[in-house]
């Protein structure tokens, strides 16, 4: 989840510069890989999580990162790729960014490739903004369009409720909807990440925001 997302003006590449909290929790998909002849995708859900919208051919993010890895190494492989879902699809909680990430750590110690960390946040850099973090996992604060994440001090437990809607979200609609609205005013995260640091919970509480919500709503 994001504790604090700040998004400024498209750049002239189409990404958004941003200034972003990210918090891993409890909620998570299992990944499993094992070699194949050729590329495929199988898809289950964990509950009730709704599956029906993730795809099952070679555009899956997942897939998209094996074939990074592999090419990265200059190697001709393939895999069989498992996914359980028990992250809500199209949910804003980066469900298919962690799935590529799983991906990515799989795939490397099933081909034994040793890739250095640097490499693999490399990789998970060119799959989107959030697959570093996936990577990173924790509590990290995120520059650049997202994919620039550094650890941060976080002394705290956190609780916290997240209610599923009955349609998702999609991220470039709701970018759309944010670039054809007056630019919000700048907040940075220094009142989210100071809380973070003490552990305190009402002044986190205060401190949350999302410069997203109004387009998303």
């Amino acid at each position: 989840i994001n504790l604090h997302l700040g998004v400024g003006a498209k750049r002239e590449d189409g990404y958004h510069p941003l200034d972003t909290v990210y918090q891993a929790v409890s909620l998570y998909d299992d990944v499993t890989v094992s070699s194949s002849a050729v590329w495929s995708v199988d898809v289950s859900a964990i509950g009730d999580v709704d599956v029906s919208e993730v795809p099952l051919d070679e555009s899956n993010i997942a897939v998209k990162a094996g074939k990074l890895l592999a090419e990265h190494h200059g190697i001709e492989r393939r895999a069989a790729i498992g996914i359980s879902k028990g992250i809500p699809v199209a949910g804003g909680m980066a469900g298919g960014s962690a799935d590529a990430a799983a991906t990515l750590v799989a795939l490397d110690r099933l081909w034994d490739l040793q890739t250095p960390d640097s490499d693999l946040l490399a990789i998970a850099a060119r799959l989107g903004s959030d697959v570093p973090f996936s990577l990173l996992g924790g509590t990290a604060h995120g520059t650049g369009r997202g994919e620039l994440v550094e650890p941060v001090a976080d002394v705290g437990s956190w609780w916290w409720v997240v209610v599923p809607n009955a349609e998702g979200l999609s991220t470039s609609e709701v970018y759309r909807a944010f670039d054809t609205a007056e630019l919000p005013p700048a907040v940075d995260s220094a009142a989210v990440l100071t809380a973070l640091a003490a552990g305190d919970l009402d002044a986190l509480a205060d401190a949350l925001h999302n410069d997203l919500q109004r387009p998303a709503l």
